[in-house]
């Protein structure tokens, strides 16, 4: 019971730390990250403003796509809060058979943040950012992005699976004890800070239309 409770506790003391800092990281910039735990309304002018969706559970995968800024993070229960004038950027967020899909095209970044108990997989395409706060503790967990999105990852895995494709970019840090790495020739990824046991690393090349042709 000690144990659960002390749990429960170091959950709920990140999650308010993280809250702060993407308060912080939207409304009010100027102030640093050393400040953003110690942040009240005479800091900033302006108000919180928030969605909090409760129709949302068991989330194992998340796919975000268009002009979207994810932030994910451990937790013991699912939440998804969405920041910004939700309704008024005709945004979609929608959670159905344990994926949440999270597009939108509107020129403001859409703001979200999940804090997931079992989340596995994360697609990102277009120009979404993807953010991990704190590190991601997991057995398996996959990530895949395409076009220009963006993933700025902190990782303890036993087993990891990443592909960058087109022009994304992933910046890895943590360690695994397998890594799984599949990437075109011309995408980036800084994995300098990240650690494997076991590495494999597929480059596949990209195609052009005169390759194409010539199939």
């Amino acid at each position: 019971m000690y144990l659960k409770t002390r749990k429960i506790n170091y959950y709920n003391s990140k999650y308010k730390y993280h809250e702060n800092r993407i308060f912080n990281h939207i409304h009010c910039p100027n102030i640093s990250n050393r400040n953003s735990q110690h942040n009240t309304s005479s800091h900033c002018k302006y108000r919180q403003t928030y969605t909090v969706l409760t129709d949302v559970s068991a989330i194992n995968k998340i796919e975000v796509r268009g002009n979207v800024e994810l932030y994910v993070s451990d937790a013991s229960t699912d939440q998804v809060k969405v920041y910004n004038k939700y309704y008024s950027q005709s945004a979609l967020v929608q959670s159905k058979n344990g994926v949440l899909r999270i597009a939108s095209y509107s020129p403001e970044k859409l703001v979200v943040w999940v804090s997931a108990n079992d989340l596995r997989s994360i697609s990102a395409f277009d120009n979404a950012d993807v953010k991990s706060f704190g590190s991601l503790s997991k057995i398996e967990f996959e990530v895949d992005l395409h076009d220009n999105a963006s993933a700025r990852l902190n990782l303890e895995a036993f087993s990891a699976s990443v592909t960058v494709k087109d022009n994304a970019k992933a910046d890895l840090k943590g360690y695994a004890t397998e890594l799984n790495l599949n990437r075109d020739i011309e995408s980036k990824i800084k994995s300098s800070n990240f650690t494997a046991a076991h590495y494999i690393e597929n480059k596949m090349a990209v195609l052009n239309d005169n390759d194409v042709a010539g199939l």
